[in-house]
């Protein structure tokens, strides 16, 4: 079982329902597309790179990766990227990157709950 976010870049919606409709445009055009996966954005790249320096995508030493599909950037297209990560670290990995999409000026919706991280 998987908790999953979506990160994008954009202006951030006026509410929750606003974020859905671009959620499933972006989602659609981006990561669902026939055409082939577009390279993400150097500003989700960056986003990308912080998150697994503070939770790495392998399992060594004892440490268990949150990330349910690595490697991360595989989940990334254009302006957007899907984290999909285990269930029983989805409370603080999902609090940091919602907090860290914040800091880089992106967008962070819950797709489950249908809701704008703060």
């Amino acid at each position: 079982m998987t908790y999953d976010l979506a990160v994008w870049e954009g202006e951030p919606p006026l509410d929750d329902i606003q974020a859905g409709s671009t959620y499933d445009e972006l989602y659609e055009r981006y990561l669902e597309s026939e055409d082939g996966a577009v390279p993400p954005s150097a500003r989700i790249e960056r986003y990308v790179r912080a998150l697994i320096e503070r939770y790495p995508e392998d399992d060594h030493e004892g440490y268990r990766s949150p990330w349910a599909s690595p490697p991360l950037i595989a989940e990334a297209s254009g302006p957007m990227v899907y984290l999909l990560m285990s269930y029983r670290q989805a409370e603080e990995v999902s609090e940091y990157a919602a907090q860290l999409a914040r800091s880089h000026g992106l967008v962070c919706f819950d797709p489950q709950g249908e809701d704008l991280r703060p």
